[in-house]
C-alpha cells in the first residue's frame, strides 16, 4: 500500500469533516463514554484556518481519503472552526513551539503508516519555518501514536465542554 500526501485545499473540508466525525465516532470508543464522544466533536474539529496557511495534509492511498492531520504556526493548539478561544495570533518559532493539530486516520486505514506520514511531515514543514519543539493536545486514541513518534507527555487534564461532559486530553511535547 503506498501512501502519498499533498496540501488539503478548501474543496477537500467536507470531505475531510466527514473522515474526522467517522474517526472520532469508531476510534474512541475504547477510551471515551459514549457522551464523551459527542462532546468530542465540540473539542475536536477542522481549523480551516490550517488550510489557508497550507499547512494541512491529505494522506491518499489509490486516491482515497485516508487520513489528513497538519501543523501551525499560530497560538490554537486544538479545536476546530466551531471551538471558541482559537487564537490566531502566529507563534515566535525562536521561543514558541509549532503545534501539531487536527490529526485524524480513516478507520480502515489504522496502524498503517497514516499517522506516523503526517507527523514527519509535520515535523519538516515547521523546521524548515525554524521552530525547534513541538507541542499537540492527545486524544486519548492518539497517545499511543505520539508516545511511540517521541513526544513526552507534559499535562493531562479535562477540557469542559459546552454540553457539559468532560473530556481527557493530554499535552505533548517534543524536540525537533
Amino acid at each position: 500500500m503506498e501512501l502519498t500526501h499533498r496540501i488539503a485545499t478548501l474543496e477537500d473540508l467536507d470531505a475531510m469533516r466527514d473522515l474526522m466525525s467517522m474517526a472520532i465516532e469508531q476510534l474512541q470508543t475504547e477510551f471515551l463514554t459514549p457522551e464523551q464522544i459527542e462532546a468530542s466533536k465540540y473539542v475536536m474539529g477542522l481549523d480551516s484556518l490550517l488550510v489557508r496557511d497550507r499547512t494541512y495534509f491529505v494522506i491518499e492511498v489509490a486516491g482515497e481519503m485516508a487520513g489528513c492531520g497538519g501543523w501551525s504556526r499560530r497560538k490554537t493548539l486544538f479545536g476546530g472552526d466551531h471551538t471558541q478561544g482559537r487564537d490566531p495570533e502566529r507563534l515566535d518559532p525562536k521561543k514558541d513551539a509549532a503545534r501539531i493539530r487536527a490529526m485524524y486516520t480513516h478507520p480502515n486505514f489504522i496502524r498503517q503508516g497514516v499517522g506516523t506520514l503526517i507527523l514527519k511531515l509535520c515535523e519538516q514543514a515547521a523546521r524548515k519555518e525554524g521552530f525547534t519543539h513541538a507541542e499537540l493536545a492527545a486524544t486519548m486514541a492518539g497517545v499511543p501514536l505520539y508516545k511511540h513518534y517521541g513526544f513526552r507527555e507534559q499535562k493531562h487534564w479535562m477540557e469542559k465542554t459546552p454540553m457539559g461532559v468532560d473530556v481527557p486530553l493530554v499535552r505533548m511535547v517534543k524536540d525537533i
